[in-house]
């Protein structure tokens, strides 16, 4: 059958703009919008808030069901799909092994323990660490999950994020307490993420683990949100090791966006 030029729809033409093909800058950007919804939506949602047409977006939707990276639920709305969850995997394993090197710099000038980690639907999960080299030290296993709440990373990842996200996200995971300093009330957590605001840190002052306190920032521009800490003994990290650390890890912070935004420098510490 004789191929036409019409044939060739506007969504699989290369992207003036970037050079890219443009059906799978329009893929992506609705799996992001899904995934920035709470991962389901429906056509019409998606239509609203992208500006495609809906036969585009339907089009899109079916290609993203077959190859299972998105799923049409019981009502008909659609949901991110469960093979997504490899690649995310995969990909925080390397955004992991790419951080080392900057936590590694952080245990050598500040002489604590570094962590990185993202948040990864409603949870922080720790996806590096590089132990400090103290007899007495603090220690994360890589993959553990725990609730934003309770942790410096968590306040730093959230405190840019709306008062009211804030609130439904906090209905969702509830606030248990860790120990008796954890935040247990969606006003005092509020509170706290304005302190992260003006002060440029958070910090985690025996809030998830009796006598650990962690101090953290986000990493700023960063492709998903992450946060790198370190975390000791609170008798180590006092109120004076704070204002010498800070400065520290703010500028390591700096150094890793702008190695994830140059993939071709990942690595060179």
């Amino acid at each position: 059958m004789p191929t036409s030029s019409a044939s060739t729809t506007d969504a699989a033409k290369p992207s003036a703009a970037t050079g890219g093909v443009q059906s799978l800058e329009r893929a992506f950007d609705l799996l992001e919008r899904m995934a920035d919804a709470g991962g389901e939506v429906g056509l019409s949602e998606l239509s609203s808030s992208s500006g495609l047409p809906l036969p585009t977006i339907h089009r899109l939707m079916r290609t993203l069901v077959a190859c299972g990276y998105v799923r049409q639920q019981p009502n008909r709305r659609y949901a991110l799909g469960p093979r997504l969850i490899r690649l995310g995997e995969s990909a925080a394993r390397l955004l992991g092994t790419w951080a080392r090197p900057y936590l590694a710099r952080l245990v050598e000038e500040t002489g604590e323990t570094a962590n990185m980690a993202l948040l990864d639907g409603d949870e922080i999960v720790y996806v590096a660490q590089v132990p400090s080299k103290h007899s007495m030290r603090m220690f994360t296993e890589v993959g553990r999950r725990v609730l934003p709440h309770s942790t410096g990373v968590g306040k730093a990842l959230l405190a840019h994020t709306p008062p009211e996200e804030v609130r439904a996200l906090l209905a969702r995971t509830g606030m248990p307490a860790a120990t008796e300093k954890t935040i247990t009330t969606p006003d005092g957590f509020l509170e706290a993420l304005e302190q992260v605001r003006t002060a440029g840190y958070a910090v985690d002052d025996s809030e998830q683990e009796i006598g650990v306190r962690c101090i953290a920032v986000s990493v700023p521009d960063s492709p998903t949100a992450a946060a790198i800490s370190i975390s000791g003994p609170a008798g180590r990290v006092t109120e004076a090791a704070t204002e010498r650390i800070v400065p520290i890890l703010q500028g390591i912070a700096n150094e890793l966006s702008t190695a994830l935004a140059n993939p071709a420098n990942n690595g060179q510490a």
